[in-house]
């Protein structure tokens, strides 16, 4: 079956169905037959809706069990805009433009603050105040990355060029997290515990060398991919021109077929995300042995990796591959790449003329976003990137209260409890597996709101007025501080998150969850807000991120965060198979015409939002003690508690970012995450949901993991 919901339809329909009534769908027979439900108590008032959820947001036109994104946020859809400078909208999103505001404010006061130097206060305002300082940016034109651009003039060498490979080499995001990983460094560096003994530190290499988000923008045969490669190459010919190279035309396609064959040579999303195949540790004589081509030694003292003696090689091929074009293309080719790359690294911190041709092809060609985003919101998220814990501590001060992180670590703890009586009660798992799965939920660590010890930003080094300069030099500070950690005892409070981040996240090899103060918002959380809808909402985030731990990926680490396989054969094949009934429903899902999401490529994330809105749900309802919700404004507990999850997952996408996310996402799109609930047995009488609906499934198609 091929699923396309209701908001896709043409906009004379919408226009139809935004007139209609927003009452919501009457409970069930079998609904109704339910004890009566206790008044509902006096509340404080909810920032959003009466009880935390936009009412006039409904599309009560279409059933729930027809379209229940179309039905919880239809209207929504129809009213709302995407905004000229972002390439999609979302509940995320939003929170985001909150924080941002916040963050914005918390930023402009230390730039206009005589704080004493040094301090990280002044670090945080100069950084800004640097690179809102376009005067100063103009007159500099490409002046800031002219001494890279003569380094990489002066190549001569294989060795040479080794060296200036290794000298750019940079920590990227967490491997086991990324929802979207590629860099354009030839290869990404992630420090992170050994993967089958986390009591140690190991450096992971990982594939890179890309412009474009994927293998596929270079492979591909459809025609979008053929116009944008076209697109790319005007592109990295003018990014040529406007640095003041000569013969632009030819090195741009110089660089386009060397990043071609490097695409070739990539794994593609889904088998980066097979862990076991992906988890290969070199010596450092194999690395030379294996992945010949570059020169290890000059690549990696330049590096700053010389004394470390095994290295993970995320995907071997591919590093293997690359090395060789490393070796046996031209010299040429490769000064020109490095030249590229350099420029479009730091276009965003050079003039006007690189800013703007840096986003007509990375925000216009490739996501469909109109116009820039103002250049303080830019300035906010470059500024929290680089100082983001110093930023952080002052946000929540401000921001985050006791109470906020009390009520939602009680929530945690509500729902660590009902995952626990899901294993007990699970009829398909042996006495065994289940050990070790309680074992492994006892060991859990649940971090709330922000770190309990900040990051020392000292070593970093902030001069007001280059602005190019303190970017350079914080990803240069970051990527030490990685290094720093290599034979050192394993950190396990460290966070991976800035506490205004509008995120979650679990660790595998720490076995940890974060949750930080930036999601801790409404429509996610408000602490005013009915319990079912928050439980719905941020409760499933938080059942999400639990499950993380028992995904298709959590699965295969242990109680103490090592790779090791803790299941009998019979319980993992039936894992596999439910497993593999989800992954075959979101593939029915078509998300434009011709392109259905990728089952597989989504799997862990959508395995962790079954089980985690059942586990979610289970703890709403320990909540209660035993009793029964109230209704308010007409609605059931339980109806309340499924348009919490639904609205989290309001979502509108220009159909570039949204072919972007369906070909490189390890997250199904929003209306999609939505449609989770039709696997919860709940649902159905809760919205009357009947046979012969688009949603319905019968009992046995529905997916039950954990």
């Amino acid at each position: 079956m091929t699923f396309r919901p209701s908001w896709l339809a043409a906009a004379s329909a919408a226009a139809l169905l935004a007139a209609c009534a927003t009452t919501p769908t009457a409970p069930s027979a079998e609904s109704a037959a339910q004890p009566a439900p206790a008044p509902a108590p006096e509340r404080p008032k909810a920032q959003v809706g009466t009880f935390g959820f936009d009412v006039s947001g409904m599309d009560t036109s279409v059933a729930a069990g027809e379209d229940f994104f179309r039905y919880a946020n239809g209207k929504w859809a129809d009213r709302t805009e995407i905004p000229a400078d972002r390439s999609n909208i979302t509940s995320f999103a939003a929170i985001a433009e909150t924080a941002a505001q916040r963050t914005r404010a918390i930023i402009e006061q230390a730039a206009a603050s005589d704080a004493p130097a040094g301090s990280e206060a002044r670090k945080i305002g100069d950084y800004f105040a640097s690179f809102m300082d376009e005067a100063r940016i103009e007159q500099l034109g490409v002046a800031p990355v002219k001494p890279e651009l003569d380094r990489i003039t002066a190549i001569r060498t294989r060795a040479d060029l080794s060296r200036e490979l290794g000298a750019a080499l940079r920590a990227d995001v967490d491997a086991l997290n990324a929802t979207d990983f590629y860099t354009d460094r030839l290869f990404g560096l992630w420090v992170a515990e050994d993967l089958t003994d986390t009591t140690v530190y190991r450096p992971y290499i990982m594939q890179g060398g890309l412009g474009m988000p994927d293998r596929e923008y270079y492979l591909g045969d459809s025609e979008r991919f053929r116009e944008l490669r076209t697109k790319y190459q005007a592109h990295v010919a003018a990014m040529f021109r406007l640095a003041g190279f000569d013969d632009a035309e030819a090195r741009a396609k110089r660089v386009v077929d060397l990043e071609t064959a490097i695409a070739r040579t990539h794994w593609t999303v889904d088998q980066t995300a097979d862990i076991q195949k992906a988890n290969t540790v070199w010596t450092r004589a194999e690395l030379a042995a294996k992945a010949p081509g570059i020169d290890w030694t000059a690549f990696l003292t330049a590096a700053g990796l010389q004394d470390q003696p095994r290295f993970g090689a995320w995907q071997d091929s591919a590093i293997a591959g690359t090395a060789r074009l490393v070796g046996s293309q031209p010299l040429q080719a490769w000064r020109d790449y490095l030249a590229f790359h350099a420029v479009e690294r730091g276009a965003p911190y050079l003039s006007k003329a690189f800013v703007d041709e840096h986003f007509a092809f990375n925000g216009q060609a490739l996501t469909g976003q109109p116009e820039q985003r103002e250049r303080w919101k830019r300035g906010v998220d470059n500024t929290s990137a680089a100082l983001g814990e110093a930023v952080g501590k002052l946000y929540v001060e401000r921001h985050f209260s006791p109470e906020a992180k009390a009520k939602v670590q009680e929530m945690a703890d509500n729902v660590l409890k009902a995952f626990g009586r899901r294993i007990d009660s699970l009829d398909w798992m042996s006495p065994e597996t289940k050990a070790e799965a309680r074992k492994k939920l006892a060991n859990f660590r649940v971090y709330v709101g922000y770190p309990d010890t900040w990051r020392d930003y000292s070593g970093l080094e902030i001069v007001r007025g280059d602005a190019y300069g303190n970017q350079f030099r914080a990803e240069l500070f970051e990527y030490r501080r990685n290094l720093a950690k290599l034979g050192r005892p394993v950190d396990r409070e460290e966070w991976f998150m800035t506490p205004h981040t509008v995120n979650a996240l679990f660790a595998p090899s720490q076995n940890s969850i974060i949750f930080p103060a930036g999601i801790l918002e409404p429509t996610f959380f408000d602490p005013a807000a009915d319990p079912a809808v928050n439980y719905g909402a941020i409760g499933g985030v938080i059942g999400h991120e639990v499950s993380h731990g028992f995904d298709d990926l959590g699965a295969q680490f242990d109680s103490d965060g090592n790779l090791r396989n803790w299941w009998k054969p019979e319980d993992l094949a039936r894992f596999r198979a439910e497993a593999k009934k989800l992954a075959d429903q979101y593939s029915a899902y078509e998300a434009l015409p011709g392109l259905n999401l990728r089952g597989e490529q989504v799997l862990g994330e959508n395995i962790a939002d079954v089980a985690g809105l059942a586990t979610a749900y289970d703890a709403y309802r320990l909540s209660l003690g035993g009793g029964e919700g109230p209704v308010i404004d007409g609605f059931t507990a339980d109806q309340r508690f499924f348009l919490g999850w639904a609205q989290n997952y309001r979502a509108k996408y220009r159909e570039a970012a949204l072919r972007r996310a369906v070909i490189t996402g390890v997250h199904s799109p929003g209306p999609w995450r939505a449609l989770t609930v039709r696997n919860l047995d709940q649902w159905y009488p809760a919205f009357d949901v009947q046979p012969g609906q688009a949603l319905h499934l019968a009992p046995a198609d529905r997916v039950k993991i954990w």
